[in-house]
């Protein structure tokens, strides 16, 4: 049983723990009308998130999940301004939690386990956003997107979240909805759930090949019993 060795779980936070597409796809089609562009529908920023705000403007500017190489770093970089100043404004809107997740993580943390937040999302929204959607608590550690030298799906968050935690690779699993979550969680060793409701690029996340594949956030529970203070470390 993958799960049996279990002492701390790392969240993904965007399409994991919170819905933040309405946000997301407001502040981006707001910086593409600010630059005089079409903005753009909810749906199609769905299929663009998960790789940081960089990426999410690419696309957003190209129209498309494959970003055109031609864009000129100077309409990046006004796009970005535009974006980081609508989302910054809105934060305390369009980022509704899936259900039962906060009652899960309250759960999981009395349940003895160790948790911390693993997201792409700027380091600098997340203490005004967590506490907006009252899970700052949760979390022993968070790291946003640019707290390291590198991100998701590159292991170094998480193993920066072992390190901390002074853990081993097969003590902690990663929950996330995107490949980013799956593919940083096997090239750390660690174990991975994948989450069917969020935002994976429109390619189902049981095809990324996670330990396990859940449809509701409780379903956590079932997999990952209360600690027992007996158990070896």
């Amino acid at each position: 049983m993958p799960f049996s060795k279990i002492r701390a779980i790392a969240f993904d936070l965007d399409g994991t723990l919170i819905d933040s597409v309405p946000a997301l796809a407001q502040a981006a089609g707001a910086a593409l009308e600010d630059l005089g562009r079409p903005s753009c529908t909810v749906e199609a920023a769905r299929g663009w998130i998960g790789n940081g705000a960089e990426m999410l403007m690419r696309r957003a500017l190209s129209g498309n999940v494959e970003p055109d190489p031609a864009l000129s770093s100077d309409l990046l970089a006004n796009a970005l301004e535009r974006f980081h100043f609508h989302y910054g404004a809105h934060l305390d809107q369009g980022s509704p939690l899936y259900p039962g997740v906060a009652e899960t993580l309250a759960a999981l943390k009395a349940r003895g386990y160790r948790l911390a937040l693993i997201t792409n999302k700027p380091a600098r929204y997340l203490p005004d956003l967590m506490a907006t959607c009252g899970l700052a608590a949760h979390f022993e550690l968070m790291l946003g997107g640019d707290s390291l030298a590198r991100r998701k799906p590159d292991p170094m968050p998480l193993e920066h979240v072992l390190a901390q935690f002074g853990l081993a690779a097969e003590q902690m699993v990663m929950v996330g909805d995107s490949r980013n979550d799956i593919e940083a969680a096997k090239a750390a060793g660690c174990t991975s759930i994948g989450l069917t409701y969020g935002y994976n690029y429109g390619q189902p996340i049981a095809a990324l090949g996670p330990n396990q594949t859940l449809d509701h956030f409780e379903h956590l529970l079932a997999l990952l019993p209360a600690r027992q203070e007996t158990e070896s470390v």
